[in-house]
């Protein structure tokens, strides 16, 4: 599976974007899919996943209640809207999925065998 991740962009804070990630090849309903974000010279940090059984959606203390992500089993995509967005929300976003990822792993970036390429994310302030 490929994984490709489109919709970043600058946005004032306060404002919103929706990332999405689409799967080509085998499909991402048997995989759990989580997003990431990183900015240059630090690790890669979970934001958002959502488990493959279940659909479940668990996220990030720093993005709680402001972010939502959901998928689509027909468009085979993954999509992260993204609102009251926060200077420190600039990063890069990256989505990634797992068909292994268990619950003690399921924010850690290694637990992930496929990523998408990134999508830039800056908010300005």
């Amino acid at each position: 599976v490929q994984l490709q991740a489109s919709g970043g962009g600058l946005v004032q804070a306060g404002g919103s974007l929706t990332l999405s990630c689409v799967a080509s090849g085998r499909t991402v309903n048997g995989a759990t899919v989580a997003w990431f974000r990183q900015t240059p010279g630090k690790e890669r940090e979970f934001v958002a996943g959502m488990w493959r059984n279940t659909g479940r959606p668990w996220y990030a203390d720093s993005v709680k209640g402001r972010f939502t992500i959901s998928g689509d089993r027909a468009k085979k995509t993954v999509d992260l809207q993204m609102n009251s967005l926060k200077p420190e929300d600039t990063a890069i976003y990256y989505c990634a999925s797992s068909e292994t990822v268990i619950l003690s792993t399921r924010a850690t970036p290694n637990a992930y065998g496929t990523w998408g390429q990134g999508t830039q994310v800056t908010v300005s302030s």
